[in-house]
């Protein structure tokens, strides 16, 4: 309702007393609507849950499906039959974009444009306050982190149609790689060196890192014209740790090589949006993708693609076949309004606060079974060795499903002797993020929404299935 109506509300049917303070209070949600709509920034503190809802609704009621004279004689007119999936949506079915770009408006679709636009600004107003301020632009693409990496790799090929190489940080988790292959370019895969720790070059004590100079060698050895880009990879789980995304954006800049970050969930670590923000300032870094549901706790099906200049965003959006989902921007525009800047820090606070405690407690447990925490700079995801557990009747492997058969998920397990071949592509050693690894272990992870009494309740139940499984396949009582 606006003043107009109100004010012909009879007082036989409302005190005019009472209408006043009703008024006052829809004034106020106008107001920040209104501050939301004109900043196009995060508001400090999350919105209720009855606020947002009202806010979507208006918005769904600019769309033509919702006119009260509607009369749609096309092909697509945002019909939907079954009314538990309209009101899942809130009554938006018309999607976002337009045959050529995915940010174009559409003439049936006011709501749902003003919704998507404003959900892009919200999310580049996020990257800025968590730590890179310098972000110029960011779009939330309808596609899960692999998907949105292809039509990133697509997009800046279409700039350097005779660079067909992709230098690629070897991580072994195939969504990334096989971006690479979907794009119909070739992966050159640069190993990672182990770094040690000590002087006596122990490899027992060594982390990886980023090789540099196989990356300096294969630039001239293939020439900087003929190479797409380089790609390289912040978050992935330990004991492999954030690429030196700062050195390869030097490089990037020195050789004139477009650089790629796949930021899988790096928006919630502090020191990697540090290192993305120091990358960009001293080198070149044309996009950093990211998924939606590991930054933002959505369900899965969407990424962002940002960047500290607008042309490769940009770009990605003009490439995008067709009209798009319009879901996962809705997802992402409730849950930052719900959440505000200070429900966000506060969940990284949390978060940081709960990977020491997952830290501490498997140093504990690691020492107890004679193992120990893989050395590594990662903020997310912890290593933990199991090598007095090799040589014996079992595998490895049952360690994680004896772990998944009590309720534990996302605990990998890796033993070192697996290889796999992808598209002719040979990984020995998989899953070690390197061929010159021998240590097997386990990884956990302190990801953003973990809560403490789930790390106690894991270390226990890994403390039990470590003993039974040295009972069962070891004979060993103690």
């Amino acid at each position: 309702m606006n003043d107009t109506t109100l004010k012909s509300i009879a007082k036989s049917l409302v005190p005019e007393n009472y209408l006043a303070l009703a008024n006052d209070a829809r004034l106020e949600r106008d107001k920040e609507i209104k501050q939301l709509l004109e900043k196009r920034k995060l508001p400090a503190s999350g919105w209720s849950d009855t606020m947002i809802e009202h806010f979507v609704r208006e918005l769904a009621l600019l769309d033509s499906n919702n006119f009260p004279t509607r009369c749609g004689v096309g092909e697509r007119e945002g019909r939907v039959i079954c009314d538990l999936v309209r009101r899942r949506h809130y009554n938006f079915s018309h999607g976002i974009g337009r045959s050529g770009n995915l940010t174009d408006a559409q003439p049936k679709a006011a709501g749902s444009t003003i919704m998507a636009n404003l959900t892009n600004c919200l999310v580049r107003d996020w990257i800025r306050t968590i730590g890179i301020p310098t972000c110029a632009h960011a779009t939330v693409i309808p596609l899960a982190t692999g998907m949105t990496m292809m039509l990133v790799l697509r997009a800046i090929h279409s700039k350097r149609p005779s660079a067909s190489y992709v230098l690629w940080s070897r991580v072994d988790q195939q969504s990334c790689f096989k971006s690479i292959l979907a794009a119909g370019l070739r992966p050159i895969i640069i190993d990672s060196i182990l770094a040690s720790e000590t002087r006596n070059q122990d490899d027992a004590n060594s982390s990886f890192s980023t090789d540099l100079p196989e990356f300096v060698s294969k630039i001239k050895e293939l020439g900087a014209d003929r190479i797409c880009c380089i790609l390289s990879t912040t978050s992935c789980f330990a004991p492999r740790g954030s690429d030196d995304v700062i050195e390869l954006a030097k490089l990037c800049q020195t050789y004139d090589i477009p650089h790629i970050v796949n930021n899988a969930y790096g928006l919630q670590s502090s020191y990697l949006t540090h290192q993305l923000a120091q990358g960009a300032r001293v080198g070149r870094i044309d996009a950093f993708v990211q998924s939606t549901d590991k930054n933002l706790l959505v369900p899965v099906g969407g990424a962002i693609v940002a960047g500290f200049k607008s042309d490769t965003v940009e770009a990605v959006a003009k490439l995008y076949p067709g009209r798009a989902s319009g879901t996962q921007s809705l997802d992402v525009l409730m849950t930052l309004l719900s959440l505000g800047k200070q429900g966000y820090e506060r969940l990284t606070k949390e978060r940081k606060e709960t990977h020491a405690m997952l830290l501490e407690g498997m140093a504990k447990l690691a020492h107890a079974h004679g193992e120990r925490i893989l050395p590594c700079r990662n903020p997310i995801s912890i290593a933990m060795s199991l090598t007095s557990f090799q040589g014996n009747s079992g595998r490895l492997e049952m360690i994680g499903s004896m772990l998944q058969k009590r309720g534990v998920s996302g605990c990998r397990v890796v033993n070192t002797e697996d290889s796999k071949t992808i598209d002719g592509n040979t990984f020995l050693r998989w899953g070690s993020h390197s061929s010159k690894s021998g240590v097997p272990y386990l990884t956990a992870s302190a990801a953003l929404g973990i809560e403490p009494h789930e790390v106690t309740s894991f270390l226990a139940k890994l403390d039990d299935v470590l003993r039974k499984y040295r009972m069962k396949y070891m004979g060993d009582d103690s």
